[in-house]
């Protein structure tokens, strides 16, 4: 049965949205080389469910992810080099190739700590909320290494260099609300508050066409690190991609929608930002 026999991970559902927790909470969830098998199981499935329309990325236990499990993804490894390939190659895969990508709408729900390798799943996922007293920290420097894995590459994605540099090169704890000023997440709120902020903001994503939605989400991640020509191609094939996903019709009702039914008029709709939505 799909979503069984995971001894790492908790999936639940409720009204179309998938809770995904990091189930290791007697070790602040941090990731092992089963839970990033498991993850990228979870998520396969996930992907190809038609009843799932949004993934929200948790830990359970009061804690998002402590980061990687030392012992076990390095120390326990050292004599197998197969089985460290294969960790290596999960840890990537889940948290970022194919986070980054994923069809479906994805919000990061952050609470407790934060640490390490996981802020590249949260990088990864559309949107991030965090509780404003949950911990964020590049604990690296500290103990002399650097960011393991992909972190110090997906920050770049997320913050400014001076930023980036700050948090990689001083190693300081810091808070949701700094994470939030940062933009490194897009909302902290009371904790108390932080399942149901997460809950209105998935069901406005879900709101969206899934068509149209993954489409966009692929040509901003991919458009950002190329040429401008290389761009403007890519962005055309898009179109059409999205237009041959969507079948044949889809645009001329939608542009009846617009021009013709005015169910929508952006000129005079009032601002509205995540935060705002959410409240």
């Amino acid at each position: 049965m799909l979503y069984e026999g995971l001894s790492t991970v908790e999936v639940e559902f409720e009204n179309r949205i998938a809770w995904v927790y990091l189930n290791r909470p007697e070790k602040k969830n941090a990731m092992n080389p089963a839970l990033h098998a498991e993850m990228c199981r979870v998520l396969d499935e996930l992907e190809a469910d038609s009843g799932v329309g949004c993934v929200v990325i948790s830990g359970r236990g009061g804690a998002f992810s402590a980061g990687q499990d030392l012992k076990e993804f390095f120390r326990d490894l050292s004599d197998d080099l197969i089985a460290q390939k294969q960790a290596q190659r999960n840890a990537n895969e889940w948290r970022w190739h194919r986070l980054e990508v994923f069809d479906k709408p994805t919000i990061a729900m952050v609470d407790g700590v934060c640490i390490g390798g996981a802020f590249t799943q949260m990088i990864a996922c559309d949107f991030a909320v965090a509780a404003d007293d949950a911990v964020f920290c590049l604990s690296e420097i500290n103990w002399g290494q650097i960011p393991g894995g992909l972190v110090t590459r997906v920050l770049t994605e997320a913050l400014g260099y001076r930023d980036a540099l700050d948090l990689c090169l001083t190693g300081r704890k810091f808070d949701g609300e700094e994470a939030a000023r940062l933009r490194l997440i897009n909302d902290a709120v009371p904790a108390v508050d932080l399942k149901e902020k997460t809950r209105v903001l998935a069901e406005l994503l879900m709101g969206k066409d899934p068509e149209a939605y993954r489409a966009t989400k692929h040509a901003l991640r991919y458009v950002r690190n190329i040429p401008m020509r290389e761009a403007e191609d890519y962005l055309a094939a898009k179109i059409g991609e999205l237009r041959m996903r969507a079948g044949a019709g889809a645009q001329e009702a939608a542009i009846k929608q617009f021009v013709d039914e005015k169910n929508y008029r952006p000129a005079e709709a009032s601002y509205t930002s995540v935060s705002k939505k959410t409240t």
